[in-house]
């Protein structure tokens, strides 16, 4: 600076005139350069204005890479109630956690729903994050990627700011991004807590791909004592498949042959949606949407799963079925010959699931479904879809980026689509997707390449 506002007398200059002035006049623009840069960046980091193509740009802002020192842990994000199913609920504690993310937070725990209402609010029973879901495994799983803290960390709860979420067809995305970015300004920044108040987080505008929802559903892991339920059916369920397994060389070979261990015999899972409120629901979706792939019978389940290549004969198949179907024996018959169902009732662990509350069924339920060797779902469930995102990340740890034409481990189908030689359509979850959207709604558009 010294050197610019000296340079008619510098001797440097004085003693080539026109050199001076050049070099002055550069200087100049120099630092006009430098005072316009500095004016302009913060609008030129999304305060306002910011369009959806941006949004990528916007996530790296506070966060570039993974690192514990890049998510204050002084500075926290509160949200509402999180309601509803099972995996309607993880799908709305990510987009809070990404939220957070986004807002360099850490998220208070939330508090999840243990019952199932989507009206009667009043009636939702809460459970806490750390009762379904173990709190420092997250941490750890997560860190330097998102954090979660309790309440007891909060220094001064009375220094809140509260932040409506907005609603309506005119609450777009880009005007939902704006009300994110103007809370990263000092005015709003400096309050050690900001409280979202309004809807459900699965309601939000979605601003995150899908392989960051991917990243964070890794780090939910089930506390033992519900673990331990899940491994007692997994148990069951094998332990079955290796009787029929057993009974069946034991009559080809004329020998007993019961050294076969639980451990090593696959099963199938299969996740039929034909309870009466499902068919409703998916007959109407069908019809706004123009799409005749979303319903199927149990007639085409059984076909199509039948239909499937590749599991071998005799199998166990766990049908994972709603608890008012459990009565219906009819579901347990007409299943192709060496495809041996069945669901909790029949196996004898529904006194497990009877003992806790709807959001514990489904987390057990789901983790089962998880583990089988071989998954067969519903495209348009969302049950379905996180189970196949899950399947389909573990396979590309794997190095495994497509299930086309070959043998793999945990394999996934979609039966409410035709595939190969009249089954169910294999299923890989596209990992390249820039929104959670095809797996929070459904889609038809599968294949088997996750990309």
């Amino acid at each position: 600076m010294d050197l610019l506002f000296s340079c008619k007398s510098s001797r440097l200059f004085g003693s080539h005139p026109k050199l001076g002035s050049l070099t002055c006049k550069c200087l100049v623009l120099v630092v006009v350069a430098l005072f316009v840069r500095i004016a302009w960046l913060p609008s030129f980091f999304g305060f306002v204005g910011i369009e959806p193509k941006n949004v990528e740009f916007i996530q790296t802002l506070y966060l570039s890479t993974d690192s514990d020192s890049g998510i204050r842990k002084d500075k926290f994000l509160e949200v509402p109630q999180i309601v509803w199913g099972l995996n309607n609920q993880k799908i709305a504690f990510a987009r809070a956690c990404l939220t957070a993310r986004l807002l360099n937070r850490t998220l208070l725990m939330p508090s999840l729903s243990a019952s199932l209402f989507y009206k009667e609010v009043d009636l939702l029973q809460p459970i806490s994050f750390d009762k379904v879901f173990q709190f420092q495994r997250f941490n750890s799983l997560c860190s330097g990627f998102v954090q979660l803290g309790r309440y007891s960390d909060v220094l001064n709860r009375t220094k809140v700011f509260e932040l409506q979420k907005g609603s309506g067809r005119k609450w777009t995305a880009e005007r939902d991004m704006d009300q994110l970015m103007e809370s990263t300004e000092d005015s709003i920044d400096g309050y050690e807590v900001i409280r979202v108040v309004g809807k459900n987080p699965f309601l939000w505008h979605d601003h995150w791909p899908v392989k960051d929802y991917a990243r964070i559903f890794e780090c939910l892991v089930l506390v033992d004592e519900i673990a331990k339920e899940a491994d007692k059916v997994v148990s069951k369920i094998r332990e079955v498949g290796r009787d029929i397994r057993s009974n069946a060389e034991s009559s080809q070979n004329g020998a007993d042959s019961k050294d076969s261990s639980a451990q090593q015999i696959p099963y199938v899972a299969v996740h039929m949606r034909i309870e009466i409120d499902w068919m409703i629901h998916c007959k109407k979706l069908e019809q706004r949407s123009n799409i005749s792939q979303i319903c199927s019978s149990k007639e085409e389940i059984v076909e199509r799963v039948g239909n499937i290549v590749g599991p071998k004969t005799p199998t166990v198949l766990y049908l994972a079925v709603a608890d008012s179907l459990l009565k219906d024996s009819s579901i347990l018959s007409g299943w192709k010959e060496g495809l041996h169902p069945v669901e909790k009732k029949k196996l004898g662990v529904d006194g497990i699931y009877g003992m806790y509350p709807y959001l514990i069924q489904s987390a057990i339920d789901y983790e089962v479904c998880l583990r089988a060797d071989v998954f067969v779902g519903n495209s348009f469930s969302t049950f379905s879809n996180l189970i196949v995102l899950e399947r389909t990340q573990r396979m590309m740890r794997m190095g495994v980026n497509s299930s086309c034409g070959v043998d793999i481990r945990w394999p996934s189908y979609a039966y409410n689509i035709l595939g190969e030689s009249n089954g169910a359509r294999r299923w890989i979850t596209n990992m390249s997707d820039s929104s959670l959207r095809a797996i929070s709604y459904g889609s038809n558009a599968i294949s088997c390449s996750g990309s």
